[in-house]
């Protein structure tokens, strides 16, 4: 197998296909937003049929349709199902981007724009990698796409999704790429990933706005309440105080912590780079640890009160908040969700009445090293960067991958090619020209070595 020569070939009509879908705004977590997101699902469609995929269509669900195409060129062969998704984060605030967040620019051989690395850059060098080995006549075994556009918003609608089309979604392995690596010169597969449970919580006070000065000092203001509410969540050790949050976490043994520790780190860096003087988190624990295999809650938004230019003087009526929390293998969004909701109501003063709405969740997942697929990623990595890959633990979630093992019995390998340092869900998120292409690259090697580990073994499926 040889794909460099017709990826270089045509290296600048990928990057300015790119620059297509990245121009539009599919932000699936503001309804204005709605048919750009739609807009973004019918551009995957059409280049996935350009690339040679059977079968294409956009499946309706509740919320965005799927993007799904398939190229089955022998049914005894095994099946790789991709998974990555159309929709971004919101771009707000644009004020701190350095250029529009979308019109894509190149700046430090880095592409920036709003999902340039989470998740469109990384799931079009599927399509891309897709394409070259259908042109080169290589594709060594056959390919199942599934790109949706929810995965910003909790991906609520994808179970039943997976319920309903377990028969057309039938593979072997699911391969992803919407995580990343350690380093350019250090290749990681990401074995597991946190799960979420996100809330929003109301604080109400009076029943209209106060004068600060008539009402101040005599009245509950939501915004100090809430303050003390959410401070109160973690203690001088910034472990949280919620009642049996920390039931069902794994406690790793020194020496699983020691292997973990071999992963290149330099905290300097890491400062420097966040533009920190220094870090915090929970006491006991290594940053790399607090970030990956320790569960965290974090505030994510705050607002009430007046915020326009200028002074007025109120108690707010109102305070809101959205509260998340990271968890780790054995804890339950659902179980967390609903331990949160209880603490949070039952630390509010008689001063003010307290709602919690919890909006999406996600299940932390594991993802087993020794795996026919495990051994084909790490194969491909050492094919393309000349070293074998690392296996990582990483905060983020995907909250789709628990429902691929429960729902169709499919385990996940998560190859992802973008940087921590890539700002996803911040102002001038970008994704390297080196990762996108590297990316094209190594994908096909990964069919080759899991068609030819496969050929003498039995699916991981099963």
């Amino acid at each position: 197998m040889d794909v460099l020569p017709y990826i270089n070939e045509h290296k600048k009509r990928f990057l300015d296909e790119l620059f297509e879908v990245l121009r539009i705004p599919s932000v699936s977590a503001d309804p204005k937003f709605r048919d750009n997101v739609i807009e973004a699902a019918e551009f995957m469609k059409k280049k996935l049929q350009e690339a040679g995929a059977d079968h294409v269509t956009l499946i309706e669900t509740e919320g965005f349709p799927v993007v799904y195409g398939d190229k089955i060129i022998d049914p005894a062969l095994p099946t790789v199902l991709v998974y990555g998704h159309y929709d971004v984060q919101p771009a707000d605030p644009y004020e701190l981007w350095e250029t529009p967040p979308f019109e894509p620019v190149i700046r430090n051989e880095k592409i920036y724009a709003r999902g340039s690395c989470d998740d469109k850059g990384q799931v079009y060098m599927h399509v891309k990698a897709f394409e070259t080995m259908m042109k080169t006549n290589s594709l060594p075994c056959n390919i199942k796409f599934m790109i949706e556009g929810e995965e910003e918003v909790g991906s609520s609608h994808l179970n039943d999704f997976l319920r309903q089309n377990k028969e057309r979604l039938k593979a072997d392995v699911v391969l992803v790429s919407d995580t990343s690596m350690i380093a350019n010169d250090c290749p990681s597969i990401t074995i597991g990933l946190r799960g979420l449970s996100y809330n929003e919580v109301e604080v109400t006070g009076a029943n209209r706005d106060l004068h600060s000065g008539v009402y101040g000092g005599a009245v509950g203001n939501p915004i100090n309440v809430l303050a003390r509410m959410i401070a109160s969540l973690k203690d001088e050790n910034f472990r949280i105080t919620i009642p049996g949050f920390y039931d069902d976490v794994i406690e790793y043994t020194a020496e699983e912590r020691a292997e973990m520790a071999k992963r290149p780190f330099s905290l300097d860096d890491y400062k420097a780079e966040l533009g920190i003087s220094d870090i915090e988190g929970e006491a006991g624990y290594t940053t790399i640890e607090r970030a990956t295999i320790r569960p965290c809650l974090d505030c994510n938004g705050i607002w009430g009160g007046y915020t326009g230019a200028g002074a007025k003087t109120v108690l707010p009526s109102k305070a809101f908040a959205k509260i998340s929390m990271r968890l780790v293998p054995n804890q339950s969004s659902e179980k967390i969700t609903e331990l949160f909701k209880k603490h949070f109501l039952s630390i509010a003063p008689p001063s003010v009445s307290v709602k919690v709405t919890p909006h999406h969740g996600g299940e932390p997942v594991v993802t087993p090293t020794d795996s026919i697929a495990f051994a084909a990623a790490n194969k491909a990595m050492e094919q393309t960067f000349g070293k074998k890959a690392i296996p990582t633990f990483e905060g983020g979630s995907i909250p789709v991958i628990a429902s691929f093992e429960n729902i169709l019995g499919l385990k996940s390998i998560l190859l992802g090619f973008g940087l921590d340092t890539d700002a996803l869900h911040s102002p001038n998120e970008h994704y390297g020209l080196f990762n996108f292409y590297k990316g094209i690259e190594t994908i096909p090697y990964f069919y080759k070595y899991f068609a030819e580990l496969s050929g003498s073994r039995a699916p991981v499926s099963q």
